[in-house]
């Protein structure tokens, strides 16, 4: 798709075929294919690339500011020729498997119900018509689904959240990691790492975290020694450094994510949600030896046994 002001942009959207060469195409608002596709008079040219390299997928997966061309991060990551189509004037991934030249009509139809990122039933809502004009194709060329919940889609869409939670992290504090958890659909949990250097510091790193993801619903901040990846050393942490009366930060009737069914949901609305913040660290004024894992001493079985 190619806006008129800010030029190309590449960007995943959920689609419904409704005919032999129709289908509705989900666009979410304040986006920039939404964006563009409102500003705009008449129908929109795009082009549905299906089967593509690790870089382009990744690359269409991050939503930079509109001014940054996915397919020169695509180049950075990795050699991403591009060719012309034939009916449109766009250019795509000269080794994507199939692809779909076509136009956004100021036509609207039933889109969904789908699966979605949390592995539940999304909204069904009406969503702009997508006309298929020309498709070209490889040789054999083969199609590649992303199925909805499972490990790639959680990925393409947790992994580009972790960024920006660092960043605004790191404005308040020593922000060592960030992990947009599995378990909460890569998209509703996260967890924050800190070296805490003054007090206060985890409280501001929970205010970011969700400043960082506006669809963040709860978050953990712990401290380095902490394994963000392990769910048990999670656990724990929240076991012995956490203690709800002074730990917990809980913000109510926040903006929240269309994705969690247990969300205020208001046909029109932005949903409404309760977000959560633990601050699983070490408390200030302590001694540290009380909150840390004891090791026991290696045993080197050769010295016992002959």
């Amino acid at each position: 798709m190619k806006d008129p002001d800010d030029g190309r942009n590449v960007s995943y959207h959920r689609m419904m075929q409704i005919g032999k060469n129709k289908l509705t195409a989900r666009l979410i608002k304040k986006r920039q294919t939404r964006t563009t596709y409102d500003k705009i008079n008449g129908d929109l040219e795009m082009a549905v690339c299906l089967g593509n390299s690790v870089a382009v997928m990744v690359a269409a997966s991050l939503g930079p500011p509109s001014d940054v061309d996915e397919f020169s991060i695509a180049n950075a990551l990795d050699e991403t020729p591009l060719v012309k189509c034939k009916t449109k004037d766009l250019e795509v991934p000269a080794f994507s498997e199939i692809v779909l030249e076509g136009r956004l009509t100021r036509n609207v139809d039933k889109e969904g119900p789908f699966v979605d990122l949390t592995e539940t039933r999304d909204f069904e809502r009406q969503e702009p018509v997508f006309v298929v004009d020309c498709i070209t194709y490889r040789n054999n060329a083969m199609y590649q689904a992303l199925i909805p919940g499972r490990f790639e889609h959680k990925t393409l869409m947790g992994m580009p959240k972790e960024p920006t939670i660092y960043n605004e992290v790191s404005k308040v504090t020593d922000c060592k990691n960030v992990y947009v958890t599995l378990g909460g659909g890569s998209w509703l949990h996260a967890i924050v790492q800190i070296k805490k250097q003054h007090p206060g510091e985890p409280k501001k790193a929970i205010e970011a975290a969700f400043n960082g993801h506006g669809s963040l619903k709860h978050v953990v901040v712990v401290d380095e020694d902490v394994d963000i990846y392990d769910p048990l050393a999670m656990e724990w942490a929240i076991a012995t450094r956490f203690q709800a009366d002074k730990d917990l930060v809980i913000k109510e009737k926040q903006p929240g994510s269309s994705l969690d069914p247990s969300g205020i949901h208001v046909p029109g609305e932005k949903t409404k949600t309760a977000k959560m913040g633990l601050d699983a660290t070490i408390p200030e004024h302590v001694d540290k030896k009380n909150y840390e894992k004891v090791s026991y001493k290696l045993v080197d079985i050769d010295d016992y046994v002959r």
